[in-house]
């Protein structure tokens, strides 16, 4: 998705204003050009596989694939196609929840499950050199749930973290909060305070095109 700048930040007329206008614009660019165009509440969503038309807003749109699905197996995965992650995978459950769906309207055992396929395929694309996050359900902008898979940026280990030894042990986020999973020495290290994680892996963030003056 494209962002567009000029219809936030305005340029005036005289170099006194104008050059700081355009430097705030080549700064911000890079960080709009990740986000989508709009952002709908998925807080609100109003998805109902029996009511078709309840289906075709945007935030659906991994509803409606969930839909396409067959049966098994539990956990399906797709390409995100944001042009700007261009290795990411997003793994999602085949059944629909709640409304948004969020980790803690899954058992234990779907939980587990559902880990368990989501660290799998992230060994097997990166090895050991992979990263998992979920958003907060203010950052999210799809209804259905889903793990962002990708590598995780060098540098991004911070200590706000536990350790778990597998999938069973990983906690539910906590309230309002998003959460991303690395390996660590054989075990796992589950994050907590940043409410959009998925920003700490891999993405491609656009130059600017800075014209000259």
């Amino acid at each position: 998705m494209r962002a567009t700048l000029d219809g936030i930040y305005p340029i005036m007329s005289y170099d006194g204003i104008q050059k700081p206008m355009r430097h705030l614009r080549i700064f911000l660019a890079p960080i709009l050009l990740l986000l989508p165009a709009s952002r709908a509440d998925v807080r609100t969503c109003g998805c109902d596989p029996a009511k078709p038309e309840t289906m075709a807003a945007r935030e659906c749109s991994l509803c409606r694939e969930a839909e396409m699905r067959p049966a098994e197996p539990h956990i399906f995965f797709l390409r995100d196609t944001n042009p700007n992650k261009p290795d990411r995978l997003l793994a999602l459950p085949r059944h629909h929840g709640d409304k948004p769906q969020h980790l803690a309207g899954l058992s234990a055992e779907q939980r587990t499950e559902y880990w368990t396929a989501a660290i799998a395929k992230a060994q097997e694309r990166w090895g050991d050199n992979w990263g998992l996050a979920v958003n907060n359900l203010e950052r999210r902008t799809q209804c259905h749930m889903h793990i962002h898979i990708d590598r995780l940026i060098e540098g991004s280990e911070d200590d706000r973290f536990v350790v778990v030894t597998g999938p069973s042990e990983i906690p539910l986020p906590r309230e309002n909060d998003g959460m991303w999973i690395h390996p660590a020495g054989g075990k796992l290290h589950v994050h907590h305070g940043n409410p959009a994680p998925e920003l700490l892996l891999q993405h491609l963030t656009p130059k600017p095109n800075i014209s000259k003056e």
